[in-house]
């Protein structure tokens, strides 16, 4: 069974422009999430990449939210492709049919958990964007999916402490301001 994951590489290849777009010396700048730098976000969802690896071989998998940054030293943007292409690897056939557990809904094919993962890439490439002063307009067409997997997905990543309560979005405000202040983040 073919498996469209087009919105999934279009996310990661959102997130790998920003990467290679930080200045040699903007790795150290704060980044809109609390205590992490430049670094330690991209060292996050680089550190995803090999968590979803974990996931496709059934190992087990790294905890992407301590020190995040041990997954970018030195060449971020090297590390990056590292950990990509060494999933991209992992996404076999098999793989990606492979059930996993999903939070408290059961367990989904790995293929149908990565349809949902862009929000993970996504949100991050605008946290990169904003800490790195680059442009931080995302694809409104992986907002809009990424916005419906965010409310899918909150309560209980909220109820674990690894997501901000809901901010206000300004009146008459577009998906993508809507969706950050879902998650938190002022735009």
């Amino acid at each position: 069974m073919a498996h469209n994951l087009s919105g999934y590489h279009r996310a990661l290849d959102l997130f790998e422009g920003l990467v290679a777009g930080v200045p040699r010396d903007g790795w150290d700048a704060p980044s809109p999430c609390a205590g992490w730098t430049a670094r330690d976000v991209a060292g996050h969802v680089t550190g995803g990449q090999y968590l979803i690896r974990a996931l496709a071989t059934g190992e087990p998998g790294p905890d992407v939210h301590r020190d995040p940054a041990r997954f970018a030293p030195g060449d971020v943007l090297m590390s990056w492709r590292t950990a990509r292409k060494e999933c991209a690897a992992a996404l076999t056939p098999d793989a990606l049919a492979r059930p996993i557990p999903f939070g408290g809904l059961g367990e989904l094919p790995l293929a149908d958990y990565l349809e949902g993962y862009i929000l993970e890439p996504l949100v991050h490439a605008w946290d990169l964007a904003r800490a790195t002063g680059q442009p931080s307009r995302l694809d409104p067409d992986l907002v809009h999916h990424a916005f419906a997997t965010a409310q899918v997905v909150a309560a209980p990543l909220r109820a674990a402490g690894r997501l901000s309560p809901p901010l206000p979005a300004p009146r008459g405000a577009d998906e993508q301001t809507r969706m950050l202040a879902f998650l938190g983040r002022t735009a």
